[in-house]
């Protein structure tokens, strides 16, 4: 059990690769500088990017990608965790990776996630999205051993997938992290409730720092980071989609607490789902079990 200082940065990122690493450092930074040691940042950090061939046009591989390499050298410098929430990445297979970074205190990358749930998905009023015409979804879900927590890693539309979340914490993760470009239409509706059944369901803190505001290239973004205490109380909320930081002391100690009240991880048991014919008989279902 351990103590540590977080931070979720929320930014606005545009199409401009160069320029958005350039925020990323001063936020990181800043964050440093509050006294953070573990810092996230939002979803595609790197740059948000409608337009396919202008996304593929900037595309590197993760080895020569300028936010990973910018996170790698910060980290390093300021003595921090920094979690980078995600940035496109190409994959050595041709394919696109929506990839997140964790660099550590001598900026060596500790662990990397793909995101596994491809937002796609028709809205109201016209609004669309198909990820996965960009995107290869990952495969594995990912827990890092931190000094001060176990880590459980997602990124924005996995947050719709409790088994995820689930799966982590009963492989010990307490600090479940949701780095999101949740839309502002899905956002007004369930971000927050999302967020704060996560962590009650699972007795673990969540973290989710987001992406806010009109993009350059057309998108709204809902920004609202939070971060939620094991017991569903929001302890830090960023309340408006403009970029900022939000703080928190996160205590591990409060997870095994909430755990301790509220056992579902040790409770919850296998079942099986009887599919009910129509017009079956209570009898018929009583000589069947």
């Amino acid at each position: 059990m351990a103590s540590f200082k977080a931070a979720a940065i929320q930014m606005r990122s545009g199409t401009d690769p160069e320029r958005n690493a350039a925020t990323f450092e001063a936020k990181v930074r800043e964050a440093a500088a509050g006294g953070a040691i573990y810092v996230q940042t939002p979803e595609m950090t790197g740059a948000l990017v409608r337009d396919k061939a202008a996304l593929a046009a900037a595309l590197l591989p993760e080895e020569r990608d300028l936010i990973a390499g910018t996170a790698a050298r910060l980290a390093g410098e300021l003595g921090l965790y920094l979690h980078v929430g995600s940035t496109a990445i190409a994959r050595t297979d041709g394919k696109v990776a929506n990839r997140a970074f964790l660099f550590g205190p001598d900026g060596a990358r500790i662990a990397t996630y793909d995101k596994i749930h491809m937002f796609d998905v028709d809205l109201d009023h016209g609004e669309s999205w198909r990820e996965s015409a960009t995107y290869e979804p990952g495969t594995e879900a990912v827990v890092a051993d931190l000094p001060f927590a176990r880590l459980g890693f997602a990124v924005c539309y996995d947050l719709r997938f409790p088994q995820l979340f689930r799966a982590e914490a009963l492989a010990g993760a307490e600090v479940l992290t949701v780095p999101a470009a949740f839309t502002r239409q899905t956002g007004e509706a369930h971000w927050h409730t999302l967020l704060r059944a996560r962590a009650i369901e699972n007795g673990a803190w969540v973290i989710a720092a987001a992406q806010g505001g009109l993009h350059e290239d057309g998108r709204e973004t809902f920004g609202h980071s939070l971060i939620v205490d094991p017991w569903g109380r929001i302890v830090a909320e960023q309340g408006s989609d403009e970029p900022g930081i939000v703080y928190a002391d996160i205590d591990t100690a409060v997870v095994a607490e909430a755990r301790k009240k509220i056992p579902n991880l040790r409770n919850s048991r296998e079942f099986k789902v009887n599919e009910v014919a129509p017009g079956a008989s209570v009898d018929k279902l009583r000589a069947a079990s």
